[in-house]
């Protein structure tokens, strides 16, 4: 039997504003930018503004129209609830240039009788083309041109070939039907280790450094240095790996003077002969920092600002409000309704997106401020000693947002700084109390750490526990397990690593 009753519930709803708000804030410059050129081509009542306002009466102008208050005062809560049904003016989002003509829009600075040259792009071998030029170089058969070919397309982009000789062999008869000998297949490899850069080639490290010697020695065969380089790599490579350098003394018979002479011409080698051509190719792509703010010291000021970069500035498109205002006053027409629902759909969708834009900008710059008041002696001066212990919450009691939007808005944004870029998490650490009650921020003990390794004898480098012993000396109560895991942080290794002759 069916039965109707009322229930009362209480629970949280988040608008799609809201929602969209959060991706956007996690989001830093260069996502943004093509964040918007998506919203752009799936929304046809947004569009560019194509000439930005330069001075601050403007500004603050279009500010103002966008709903900010007058006395200049950006803050705002996260959580305030936006309601999709607000009223709102289309005066909002058209600005006084709209009926400017675009070639006034436009300025060049070229004069017409300058000359105008085009740049052309080189294109660089990757590091396998290279291989590859070398072999065609060689007088070789199609039968043994195939196969070497092979034997390269199997080096990986370290310069080392990874598989044996057996495997490559049973491959050549599986996969491709072609029956070659071990003989055959390492006279050929032999043949591409000859190959610039010296090393490649190689099946592992011992065999690699050993023929960057060799090729080295065949340039300089009476270089004592050299072959003592050599004999330290054929019969003491353990002990070259391990840093045992009196074993390598006794064992070689060398002095103090010659074994250093030897161990600096190793430790110039290359252990990855590969990865100079390989990380110069046309499709590798190096990785970019685009700053999500610029901060810059005036007169012993600092001066924060957003770096927008190529993010358009948007409004409503004019014509298609036009056309919704000729099918609203016109009489009945074909399909009025379906064309009136879209173009409103659209426009609820184009008002969102630019306050969302809008209140991002406002989110990171008030969270970004607070950050630059609460570190500003490390702002002024750039030594990292001067920076507080700060969490989430302490930036959070300051701007009145959530601890979840500060953590969204410091994720992947970078400042640049007058003396260098930095993300904003760094800003961030823990803390912890020296012997005399001072508060101590986690990047202070690493850089106190990282000076006393810097300091210490690289004869005799400096333990953990040593470590441990020095850093209470200078007030720092800390474990060993916390020496280990700073120095491991900041790509420091063992002790025995560390030694030097």
């Amino acid at each position: 039997m069916l039965k109707q009753n009322l229930q009362q519930k209480l629970g949280l709803k988040i608008n799609p504003l809201q929602i969209q708000l959060i991706k956007l804030l996690e989001l830093p410059t260069y996502q943004l930018e093509q964040r918007i050129k998506e919203e752009l081509e799936q929304n046809p009542l947004l569009e560019e503004v194509e000439g930005r306002p330069d001075s601050g009466e403007e500004r603050d102008e279009m500010a103002s129209e966008d709903g900010m208050q007058e006395d200049g005062n950006d803050d705002w809560d996260a959580e305030e609830d936006y309601s999709s049904d607000d009223d709102f003016s289309l005066e909002d989002y058209m600005g006084d240039d709209d009926d400017i003509p675009d070639y006034r829009l436009s300025v060049s600075n070229a004069s017409r009788d300058d000359d105008r040259h085009d740049f052309v792009m080189s294109q660089a071998s990757s590091f396998h083309e290279n291989l590859l030029a070398q072999l065609g170089m060689r007088p070789l058969s199609d039968f043994d041109h195939k196969v070497a070919e092979y034997i390269i397309g199997n080096i990986d982009d370290d310069g080392y070939l990874r598989r044996d000789v057996e495997s490559i062999v049973d491959d050549l008869a599986f996969g491709a039907g072609v029956e070659v000998s071990e003989e055959k297949v390492s006279g050929l490899l032999k043949m591409i280790q000859e190959f610039e850069p010296a090393g490649v080639g190689a099946r592992d490290l011992k065999e690699c450094l050993l023929l960057q010697i060799m090729h080295r020695l065949d340039e300089n065969p009476d270089n004592e240095v050299l072959k003592n380089a050599r004999l330290i790599l054929e019969d003491c490579f353990e002990e070259f790996s391990r840093k045992h350098y009196e074993k390598i003394a006794r064992k070689l018979r060398l002095g103090e003077k010659e074994l250093k002479q030897a161990i600096d011409e190793i430790l110039r080698l290359n252990p990855k002969p590969g990865g100079a051509t390989a990380d110069c190719s046309y499709g590798a792509e190096a990785e970019k920092i685009i700053p999500d703010f610029i901060l810059d010291l005036v007169d012993g000021e600092l001066q924060l600002s957003l770096n927008s970069g190529d993010v358009p500035e948007l409004r409503i498109n004019k014509s298609y409000l036009n056309m919704l205002e000729q099918y609203q006053k016109g009489e009945s027409a074909k399909n009025k309704r379906d064309v009136i629902t879209f173009v409103k759909d659209k426009l609820n969708s184009a008002k969102s997106f630019i306050d969302a834009v809008q209140q991002r900008n406002n989110t990171l710059m008030l969270t970004m401020t607070a950050i630059v008041q609460f570190q500003k002696e490390f702002f002024l001066t750039g030594d990292k000693n001067l920076l507080k212990p700060m969490i989430l919450k302490d930036i959070s009691d300051i701007t009145g947002l959530d601890v979840s939007t500060i953590s969204r808005v410091s994720n992947s944004k970078y400042v640049q700084t007058w003396f260098g870029i930095y993300a904003l998490k760094d800003f961030f650490s823990g803390s912890m109390q020296t012997t005399s009650g001072e508060e101590v921020s986690t990047g202070e003990l690493k850089n106190a750490l990282k000076a006393l390794i810097d300091e210490e004898d690289k004869k005799k480098p400096l333990t953990d526990d040593e470590l441990v012993a020095l850093m209470e000396k200078k007030g720092y109560q800390i474990a060993r397990r916390t020496v280990a895991k700073y120095r491991q942080m900041l790509d420091i290794p063992v002790a025995r690593l560390r030694r030097e002759i």
